[in-house]
């Protein structure tokens, strides 16, 4: 039984209800935890609710219930194929009505009306008037898509959105039969002699097709390429970008645009010294260098800008833009402003996108905005090379892109979707055993009713985006479509909430999107979450994600066999060192010097050494090792225990590949290690490039051992 002191009063929990805030949860150890009022009230006024005192919870309670009935029509309906879908419609008591479904022009288009059925309900007086409700149905035959509902009554007209989603998200032909594995890589880490500093657009067309040809794969799984700050400093962390829709210019290999060939001499001059600068940052061993990246590569890229284009190119670069809408425009715009306010505090009125200032910005700025739409346009185009690369070579699926869970709290998309993101809260996550002070990832989250009242639209074009030159996608943090851990400004990790969102809407978008995309949707479902969350992804066709570390029971492994059919598994993932590293308890040495162990070291090292010969008894038995095993035989030794299970995918880290022992990030850390900054290299630190990566000897006995 919980602490008297612990309890919520009714009204404020059936408050909290509504809104979604969930007022206790089971953490790791199993423990019940219960949130205190303070949170909960702290979370609901995120939410745009007013729960401050019991008057007002009171009030807050009666505009939820009278909501619906305000609104002729509710914003959104989200179903399934082949399942009719009742909607209700409000309007004035005893009034007629007409209703119709204007049919998504992707799927031919057209008007088909809409019957009503009978189902009473009390009219309400809201506001001073009597409405009363009926209820239109969507038959269940209407196809894929995005449709709109429009109805009409005496003198008034509504219209919502209406998608209609695919039960299931299907594998491509012969996944089934013959399961697909391939390489993880974080690109930026994985330079040439050609790149400037960081992996690029280019080296991920060139390692996409050698690892196909060379090896076999049928994908490349990537760190996420969102866009980050147009300016420097620039936040290292792939999961803390600005934008999660577009894409981070530092990628782009300057000299694959077709412009830079035509270049004059003075022209081209000016983009070789930048080159000059910035390539030998590739042979370097410190850390990776963004800024200096940048510095070189803005400088080139605004001189190939200016350069003229064909018409054909200009019409294509046109089209482009157009397609990509306002949301493109907004980011743009955000780029120039903060180009034009750099190094100094933004005004009041510049944090408001429809603000004069603003407005004037889009005029006066407006050869910048184009310059930013126009980055956008030259690495979709790098992208789609990449693909077609991947394809080319003979992979199944290709590039599997990565998703963020959020953005940063002061970027793009927290500018441009002010609307839908909560403000005064951040994400994160309770503590775990892995992270046992919990985690703040500081990005703001959606914000469920407002995302619902804009029709999921800002959620379905950055879905869109990411898909639009993928094979396949994964889903950072996925059950954060089912409830996010949502942290009020000023309280530290642990201090937070869940908030539930409307799963069935945001998987089944997902869905669509994927399914028009021809792309498997893969997501990272570890850390803490509810048991029933894996059955329904399973279900919609979600993959899961399973890696050997994580997969135990009672804190003994549990054999591959036994692993899910339909999941990605891996030996080891980003948040973990290496597993050359792993294995010689690098994560808790790290941990410790860190100062991130809420247990003694002792301890932790101690758990760490019966896991590691745990699964060397494992192996020994399943006579994958022999006597006093080698280091590059036991990381082969526990990909090929991996292989054995039935999952569809198969992940191979190129840092496992190549003997590599350092994190690329150690969670719940900022500058106290340089994550996201870690270049590739051998098990004796020397760097490996893509030049030599496909000839690297640990990568090909690697290889060799899977395809045995």
């Amino acid at each position: 039984m919980p602490d008297q002191s612990d309890v919520l009063p009714e009204p404020l929990l059936a408050l909290a209800s509504r809104y979604g805030v969930v007022p206790d949860f089971w953490d790791f150890d199993g423990s019940h935890r219960h949130v205190p009022a303070s949170t909960v009230v702290a979370v609901l006024a995120a939410l745009g609710v007013d729960a401050s005192g019991p008057e007002r919870v009171q009030v807050a309670l009666e505009h939820a219930d009278d909501e619906p009935w305000r609104r002729m029509l509710p914003p959104v309906v989200v179903t399934r194929a082949g399942t009719s879908a009742q909607v209700p419609v409000h309007l004035a008591d005893g009034e007629p009505l007409a209703a119709w479904l204007e049919l998504d022009p992707e799927t031919g288009g057209g008007r088909r009306p809409l019957e009503q059925v009978d189902v009473y309900v009390p009219p309400r007086t809201v506001d001073g008037r009597v409405v009363g409700r009926a209820t239109v149905e969507v038959p269940h035959d209407v196809p894929l898509g995005w449709h709109t509902l429009v109805v009409e009554s005496t003198g008034a007209t509504a219209r919502c959105t209406v998608v209609v989603a695919p039960g299931r998200l299907e594998l491509p032909a012969g996944l089934e039969q013959r399961p697909a594995w391939g390489f993880m890589a974080q690109l930026y880490s994985v330079r040439s002699q050609q790149s400037w500093g960081i992996g690029d657009l280019a080296d991920l067309r060139e390692i996409a097709w050698l690892a196909a040809r060379r090896c076999g794969a049928d994908f490349l799984l990537i760190n996420p390429l969102h866009a980050g700050e147009p300016i420097v400093p620039i936040t290292p962390s792939p999961y803390l970008p600005s934008t999660r829709r577009f894409v981070s210019p530092l990628y782009l290999r300057v000299e694959d645009i077709p412009e830079t060939g035509y270049l004059p001499v003075a022209e081209r001059s000016l983009v070789e010294w930048q080159a000059e600068v910035a390539r030998p940052l590739s042979t370097g061993a410190g850390p990776i260098d963004r800024d200096a990246v940048w510095s070189a590569k803005r400088v080139a890229l605004e001189v190939v800008f200016a350069a003229p284009r064909s018409a054909a190119r200009q019409a294509a670069f046109v089209a482009f833009r157009a397609h990509q809408g306002p949301g493109l425009e907004d980011f743009a715009t955000w780029c120039a402003l903060a180009e034009h306010y750099e190094g100094r505090p933004w005004p009041a009125e510049a944090d408001d996108r429809g603000s004069e200032l603003v407005r004037r910005v889009r005029i006066e700025l407006a050869e910048r905005i184009t310059f930013h739409c126009w980055l956008q346009w030259v690495a979709d185009e790098q992208l789609a090379a990449a693909q077609r690369a991947a394809l080319d070579g003979g992979m199944r699926i290709g590039i599997m892109h990565d998703l963020a869970v959020g953005v940063h709290p002061e970027g793009a998309d927290a500018w441009a979707m002010r609307d839908v993101l909560a403000q005064k809260v951040s994400v994160g996550a309770p503590p775990d055993m892995y992270n046992q002070q919990g985690q703040d990832w500081s990005q703001p989250p959606w914000r469920p009713d407002a995302l619902a009242k804009a029709a999921y639209l800002p959620y379905r074009d950055m879905l869109r985006t990411a898909l639009r030159h993928a094979g396949a996608l994964r889903i950072d943090h996925v059950i954060g479509l089912f409830r996010l851990w949502w942290i009020p400004e000023g309280s530290g990790a642990g201090g937070g909430a869940y908030v539930r969102y409307d799963h069935e809407a945001l998987i089944g978008i997902l869905c669509l999107e994927a399914q028009r995309a021809g792309a498997v949707v893969i997501g990272e479902d570890l850390g803490v979450f509810e048991p029933w969350v894996r059955d329904y992804l399973t279900d919609r066709g979600i993959l899961g994600t399973s890696v050997l570390w994580f997969e135990r029971d009672n804190d003994v492994p549990i054999p591959p066999e036994r692993y899910r059919h339909l999941a990605l598994a891996t030996v080891t993932t980003h948040d973990l060192p290496p597993t050359a590293g792993y294995l010689a308890g690098e994560h808790v040495d790290l941990r410790d010097r860190l100062g991130l162990l809420t247990e003694p070291v002792e301890r932790v090292r101690a758990a760490a050494a019966a896991e590691r010969a745990q699964m060397l008894d494992v192996l020994a038995q399943r006579g994958l090792v022999g006597a006093d095993p080698s280091e590059r035989q036991l990381v082969e030794a526990l990909h090929r225990l991996v292989l054995a299970s039935p999952a569809v995918l198969f992940g191979v880290s190129l840092a496992d590949a190549v003997g590599e022992r350092r994190a690329q990030n150690q969670p719940g850390t900022d500058q106290e290690y340089p994550n996201w900054k870690v270049p590739l290299a051998d098990s004796g630190q020397r760097l490996v490039l893509v030049d030599d990566l496909f000839d690297n000897p640990r990568l090909r006995s690697l290889v060799a051992a899977l395809r045995g």
